[in-house]
């Protein structure tokens, strides 16, 4: 048989992917030169922060033997953290050094500002159900569950608890109430949508209608085209949801049940946010950390090897699905950076396999832990990336850096060329072009200028990538009170 030859344009792609991977290692590797996680640094939580359950509540053993477990398990550690130690003695400008390099950027007084106005209404009477199919991964999932719950609002019906998705590449077969809390869920959004967990009886063998929901659709369209559907039927059935809803241009009101959907609703099951914590603690207890999100595919492996003076020191969590090859492929990075570490890596067999099985109850561990981490980084700008993200902007701007793929792949390749070198040079270089690319306040970006249609929505920054202006305001000081309030940009 003859062996198939590989194109030049999958060759090119391939090679895209690559350089994309190596330059994100490269950029985290120049942001935490000569830099060590100290073991009594403390991180500053916010408000809407993940609160650390106690260990009574959890239910597992003293931290200490979990400390004990942990080092077993990662023999390295334990001269890691002697390193920690050694550092911790050297002058006070390494300290300050240390402190400049994990202080996240000015939060300029953005707050979270989703409780609705004084004219919010609870729900009226319902005209009918929607049954909600999702399509996608988990943080896709998690979207398009937020928009329907406000296209529910819009039409004034009544939503079944959504049915995830069971039939796409992760063929995973958790329900509603395995990833998400349900009853939580419905309770938080009662002044919002009337939520119920199943169809009633009688209408099960009624006459329902699938409708594709058109995509970035406004609220003219379910008021004028979506809801005259209820003349004819009492059950709708939407097939997908995803982006079917805008992510502009939609009333103050609505947007803000959307984020109170995302960010504050959609609340992991218990068994999930506690390992997730659990998790949180493991990794804080080595200092601060850099939560690294990577996409693990065949063509994007030789990242490993390529380390660029990272300080070992440095934890880091691997937040990625299962990677191609197993740890082999990774040999060569943890050789090099001990506190290299994963949930596999963090949770016992016993405390992680109820959720092996599962791609989605997995996904949203290492999302917790991302959202949780002092820094962090993704390789690929995909639904995990963006909903972190956003989730990080919501709870106060954490430090996000947001690679510069065409500006490293630039400077990649003078280095292939030989015409730039390693060094203070180019660190400085990389350091300039993310100054502003760290999770600093902005507002969502528009569509790019000159794109039409589907292409002009699709261009635009997703709305749970960046919820400022709709769900995040600046509170002020009123000098002669002395009381603050939320003033909406």
């Amino acid at each position: 048989m003859q062996r198939r030859r590989v194109r030049p344009r999958r060759v090119t792609f391939m090679r895209l992917l690559l350089t994309i991977a190596v330059g994100t290692v490269f950029l985290v590797a120049l942001l935490a030169v000569h830099v060590s996680p100290s073991s009594s640094y403390s991180s500053s939580s916010s408000p809407g922060a993940y609160k650390l359950p106690k260990r009574h509540e959890i239910g597992y053993g003293s931290w200490r033997s979990e400390h004990k477990w942990v080092q077993e398990a990662v023999p390295q550690l334990s001269k890691a953290s002697a390193a920690h130690h050694q550092w911790d003695s050297r002058s006070q400008e390494a300290t300050e050094e240390f402190k400049k390099l994990w202080k996240p950027p000015s939060d300029r007084g953005f707050v979270p500002c989703t409780k609705p106005s004084s004219s919010y209404s609870s729900p009226g009477e319902s005209r009918g159900y929607l049954l909600v199919s999702t399509n996608g991964g988990l943080n896709q999932m998690r979207a398009g569950i937020s928009d329907m719950v406000a296209v529910v609002r819009i039409i004034n019906a009544t939503l079944v608890i959504p049915k995830l998705d069971k039939s796409s590449f992760w063929q995973d077969s958790s329900n509603f109430s395995d990833v998400f809390d349900e009853d939580h869920f419905i309770r938080s959004l009662a002044n919002d949508v009337k939520i119920v967990k199943k169809l009633p009886k009688e209408l099960a063998a009624s006459t329902k209608i699938v409708k594709y929901f058109k995509s970035w659709s406004g609220v003219e369209y379910y008021q004028d085209e979506i809801s005259r559907l209820w003349n004819d039927y009492k059950v709708i059935r939407a097939a997908k949801s995803d982006s079917r809803l805008a992510n502009n241009n939609l009333s103050s009101e609505i947007q803000k049940l959307r984020c109170r959907a995302f960010y504050e609703s959609l609340r992991f099951a218990p068994s999930i946010e506690a390992l997730g914590k659990l998790l949180v603690e493991r990794m804080r207890s080595y200092g601060p950390f850099i939560a690294l999100h990577l996409r693990f595919e065949k063509d994007m492996l030789a990242f490993s090897g390529c380390t660029y003076g990272y300080p070992s020191s440095t934890p880091i969590y691997i937040a990625a699905g299962d990677i191609y090859g197993g740890d082999s492929h990774m040999a060569d990075l943890q050789s090099r950076f001990p506190i290299l570490m994963s949930k596999e890596k963090l949770a016992s067999a016993e405390e992680l396999d109820p959720f092996r099985p599962y791609a989605s109850q997995m996904a949203a561990l290492d999302y917790i832990v991302s959202v949780e981490s002092d820094v962090f980084v993704s390789s690929y700008l995909g639904n995990m990336a963006r909903a972190v993200e956003g989730h990080r902007r919501f709870l106060g701007h954490r430090k996000t850096i947001t690679p510069d793929r065409k500006s490293l792949i630039h400077l990649i390749d003078k280095i292939d060329r030989g015409s730039l070198t390693e060094g203070k040079k180019l660190s400085n270089m990389i350091l300039e072009v993310h100054k502003g690319r760290q999770g600093s306040p902005r507002k969502r970006k528009g569509p790019i200028s000159g794109t039409r249609g589907k292409e002009r929505f699709r261009s635009e920054e997703a709305f749970y990538e960046n919820p400022l202006p709709d769900c995040l305001c600046r509170s002020e000081s009123d000098d002669t009170t002395g009381h603050h309030h939320l003033v909406s940009t």
